[in-house]
């Protein structure tokens, strides 16, 4: 990477400045893979998102928020705001209407969520029994190391709001390294079929590079370049290591989401 560069992606992390134009530059690096974190509920993380895919117009864009069968009936879908809205009305995430921007900027729309069942699976089975035959290309069947699951067992603790037995953790665990590797098999598959550069839109937990869906690409083609941005709130850069970190103003949240388990 040059000496440009890199100043600008220092300034982008610095300053957090929405869209400027050093992090436009960012974008443009020559990659394969471009992970677009976000928080789910913050508009200006959309926002950043749709402005990504516009400037690199990569050949597909990847969603975790769609199933494969719900991305497939947006394929003949007119590219505008109003009848994404209209198309999506019935879909499973309940806030795909905030994401109307970022599919009518998307020329080849591709699901990746995994089936529920598939999830309640991985937490008595392991995500290797359930990912399939090419559990060991994608690194399923390598067991994580202690210090490294007791971390991703207490943050899931932590973002279920202490309120579920810390022994079912490590079903949550693996039921996040399942939906991580799934979503890399069909960032594989999108470039196969597409051609790179593929863009995944996605959380910021499935988008670290130290444990996210980068470390499943990296498995299946070591020759991939990644890159990946988390997208954090204020001066709270989310935790985890990101190609890159950029901020946006704290979206406004109507209820406490801990609220329900008191």
């Amino acid at each position: 990477m040059s000496l440009v560069l890199k100043i600008a992606f220092a300034l982008a992390v610095l300053t957090g400045a929405a869209f400027a134009s050093e992090e436009r530059l960012a974008w443009g690096i020559q990659q394969d893979v471009l992970i677009i974190g976000e928080l789910h509920d913050n508009h200006d993380h959309h926002q950043r998102q749709e402005a990504a895919i516009r400037d690199l117009a990569p050949k597909a864009v990847v969603f975790e928020m769609l199933t494969p069968s719900e991305g497939e009936a947006l394929r003949d879908v007119a590219r505008d705001e109003t009848a994404m809205k209209a198309a999506t009305l019935d879909f499973h995430w309940s806030n795909i209407a905030d994401y109307a921007s970022v599919l009518a900027n998307s020329d080849v729309i591709i699901g990746a969520a995994v089936e529920r069942d598939a999830i309640m699976q991985s937490f008595s089975e392991g995500a290797a029994a359930v990912f399939g035959p090419d559990a060991d290309k994608y690194g399923l069947t390598s067991q994580l190391n202690e210090t490294e699951l007791q971390t991703r067992m207490t943050l899931q603790f932590k973002a279920h709001c202490d309120a579920m037995p810390m022994d079912m953790m490590g079903g949550m665990v693996e039921a996040q390294r399942l939906k991580d590797a799934v979503f890399a098999r069909v960032v594989v598959k999108a470039l196969e079929t597409h051609g790179s550069p593929v863009v995944l839109i996605t959380g910021n937990g499935h988008a670290r590079m130290d444990w996210g869906v980068p470390v499943y690409l990296e498995k299946a083609d070591p020759k991939l370049r990644v890159h990946s941005i988390g997208q954090g709130e204020d001066d709270s850069a989310p935790q985890g290591v990101f190609s890159q970190v950029v901020f946006s103003p704290q979206a406004v949240r109507d209820a406490d989401p801990c609220a329900a388990f008191q």
